[in-house]
């Protein structure tokens, strides 16, 4: 469980940083929405991993750790939240002007040269 948890987790790390790495700004969004899940699923991780079991045991001192649980769960709501506000800003950005690269560096000496 353990190791297909890891492989999840090192999947959307990989695959964030190299959307983040792009020019346009549809796949830096939804790079770092993928880094923000690897994040989420290694907090949930840290918290134990168990199948089947309940949360809480008979014994006092055996129960699952709700920590990572809640910090997981606020961490959606928050990356849900921003996510929308940078789509949004991207969004006005490209309809403002029709271009979405991020950072283009031919593009910032060309309008330099004719101011």
């Amino acid at each position: 469980m353990e190791l297909l948890v890891a492989s999840a987790i090192g999947i959307l790390t990989a695959s964030g940083l190299y959307l983040v790495l792009r020019l346009r700004s549809f796949p830096v969004i939804m790079g770092t929405s993928l880094l923000t899940y690897a994040v989420n699923v290694f907090l949930f991780a840290s918290g134990r991993l168990t199948v089947g079991a309940p949360p809480i045991l008979t014994d006092a001192a055996r129960y699952t750790d709700p920590l990572p649980q809640a910090l997981v769960l606020t961490a959606i709501v928050i990356s849900f939240g921003m996510t929308a506000v940078v789509v949004m800003i991207a969004l006005g950005a490209y309809l403002g002007n029709n271009d979405d690269h991020v950072d283009d560096p031919l593009t910032d000496i060309k309008a330099e040269d004719r101011t």
